[in-house]
Formats: structure tokens, C-alpha cells, sequence
């Protein structure tokens, strides 16, 4: 009897450990940089607080080169979901990868043109023979960046600029050796830090720029809509939290990063710079949604640029049917 008894226990054991092991679906989601930049936190968060379990999904983080690499990669199948700039479908769809954007980070755009304050720039009117920092030449900055010169009559032949990377860009910023950047909040921030006055402005006051976006292959949105849906989902809810009360938000994401311990305070004012200048909800359409207007001037202007040969149409670009 009471080896029947312990039989049946470990056949109960054994039957629960196999349901629990695919109790939740298994996702990889593949970061443009690495994961602990400030710029990840609703993802760190939303997998901290237990978002994406509540989804049903268990959630893997990965590091890509950049947002076209992942883009490719979710392409072909390496990884279920990916990151990158919300205009990166517009580059990787005219090569003939099969993706879109599934949600879109915040209602305005995540790239800021900053300058220190004794460069004698006052506006992207100044930016004539200055040096100008940028991610990469084949980066969401650097083409951002030719869209304000050109709202202003400039070229990429008036300025200066530099591919340099983000450390590159921070450093050589402070050292006074670039009059400023095409930059993200968390790198103005780290400039600011080392002591140097620094004035910005978003670059989507003058050009469509967009946020970080999630993408999926159109494989999946087919074959995977539920788990699209729940991680997206887990990602908005983390933004909100961040949202409504960024100091605690700062506190949970430092717990959940320990490269940050003891930097709540600075990442605490990255998130409100995030609140005020990325995840603003635009005037036409909300936290998540993609705006088919802007991603479609963008599109047209990187035409006229060169950036990509031909036009998409812009229905294969994203979707917002996985936004609640």
C-alpha cells in the first residue's frame, strides 16, 4: 500500500512537472543593444513584475547588431520577436524581409537633437559646419538627422558628421570634440552627468521621427497572434507603470538590472524624460499604435534620400491589431 502510494505521488509529481513545463509558451525576443540600456527598461519590467508570465509566455532576451539585424533575424526565424526604430520596416520590407512593426513605443519620436550649450548652436539652423555625432551611417540616427538638415535647407555635406557609436558620441561629447548628437534621452543624460550644459530638442518637432517598435515576421502574426498580442501587452502595461509613478518604476528596474544599483536617481530621470519625450500619446493615435500618415512621410523621404530604393506599401509596414 504505501508503495502504491508513493507510486502515485511521483507519478503526480511527475505529470505536474511536464504541465508546468509547458504551461507557457516559450518566446525569444531580440534587443537592437544591449539589454540593460535604460531605453529596454518596460521589457526588464514587464519581465520582472511577471507581465509576460501572466501572458502565458516565457520570455527570453537576446542581443542583436543593431535594428536592421534584427529585423533580419526575425525575418528568417532566429528570434519570435524583435526591437528596433519604429521607420525600420520601411529599410528591411524593401529588401524582401517579411516583417512588421506590431507595436510602436510612444507617441513621438525616440531620437533628440542635443548640442552643448557653448557650441553656439541655438536650433538645427546652426548645425552648418559643426560636428554632429550619430550611432552609425546605416542607423535610425543618422537618418533622422538628414531629415532635420533638410527641413532647415542643409545637406549631410554642411555638417560634420561622425559615426562614432554611443559611447563614442557620449564621450567625445563631453570632451568637447562634437558640438553635439543625433541621440537618444539616456545619452544627453550620461553628457549632462560628467558636468556639461547641454540644450535639445526632438527631432520630431520638425521631422516625422517615430519610437522603438516591436517586431514580428508576417509568419507569426498569422501563426502566433495570441502571443503577439500578450507580450505587447505586457510591454504597454510596463510602460503605464513607468507612466504613472516613475519613481517606483525606477526603484522595481534597478532591482531587476544590477548594472544600474545605485543609479536610481538618474534612471529615474531618464523615465521622465521617456514620459515627456517618447511615450507622449500623439495627437493622431495612442500609446502602441503606429500612425499610418507619419510612417509613410517618412517613407517618402528616404526615398527622396537614396536611404531605400523603392517604396512599400504602407499597409505591409505594421499593424495595430495586437494594440488593446
Amino acid at each position: 500500500m504505501r508503495r502504491f502510494l508513493l507510486s502515485a505521488t511521483t507519478a503526480t509529481a511527475v505529470l505536474f512537472g511536464a504541465v508546468s513545463a509547458y504551461a507557457n509558451e516559450a518566446v525569444t525576443y531580440l534587443f537592437p543593444a544591449p539589454d540593460f540600456l535604460p531605453a529596454f527598461s518596460p521589457f526588464q519590467i514587464a519581465k520582472g513584475k511577471g507581465y509576460f508570465e501572466d501572458a502565458g509566455l516565457d520570455v527570453t532576451f537576446q542581443i542583436g547588431k543593431g535594428g536592421a539585424d534584427v529585423a533580419t533575424q526575425v525575418a528568417v526565424g532566429n528570434a519570435d520577436l524583435g526591437g528596433g526604430i519604429g521607420d525600420t520596416p520601411i529599410i528591411v520590407r524593401a529588401n524582401g524581409l517579411e516583417i512588421k512593426g506590431v507595436a510602436l513605443l510612444g507617441g513621438r519620436g525616440l531620437t533628440q537633437l542635443a548640442w552643448r550649450t557653448d557650441s553656439g548652436i541655438t536650433g538645427p539652423e546652426d548645425l552648418k559646419g559643426k560636428s554632429i555625432g550619430v550611432l552609425a551611417f546605416q542607423d535610425t540616427t543618422y537618418y533622422n538627422l538628414l531629415g532635420v538638415l533638410a527641413s532647415v535647407g542643409l545637406t549631410k555635406d554642411d555638417v560634420d558628421i561622425q559615426a562614432v557609436g554611443a559611447g563614442g558620441v557620449i564621450q567625445l561629447s563631453i570632451s568637447g570634440d562634437l558640438d553635439g548628437m543625433s541621440g537618444v534621452p539616456e545619452w544627453i543624460a550620461a553628457v549632462e552627468g560628467a558636468g556639461i550644459e547641454m540644450q535639445q530638442m526632438p527631432v520630431d518637432t520638425v521631422f516625422p521621427a517615430m519610437a522603438q517598435a516591436i517586431f514580428a515576421s508576417d509568419e507569426s502574426i498569422e501563426e502566433r497572434p495570441e502571443m503577439i498580442s500578450g507580450f505587447v501587452g505586457a510591454v504597454l502595461h510596463a510602460i503605464e507603470d513607468i507612466k504613472a509613478d516613475p519613481t517606483q518604476a525606477a526603484i522595481d528596474y534597478v532591482s531587476f538590472v544590477p548594472q544600474h544599483s545605485g543609479k536610481e536617481a538618474e534612471i529615474e530621470a531618464i523615465m521622465r524624460a521617456y514620459i515627456d519625450k517618447v511615450y507622449a500619446e500623439a495627437e493622431d493615435h495612442s500609446l502602441g499604435t503606429f500612425s499610418a500618415d507619419r510612417m509613410s512621410a517618412v517613407q517618402d523621404f528616404y526615398v527622396q534620400s537614396g536611404i531605400v530604393r523603392n517604396s512599400t506599401p504602407v499597409e505591409d509596414l505594421f499593424t495595430n491589431e495586437f494594440v488593446q
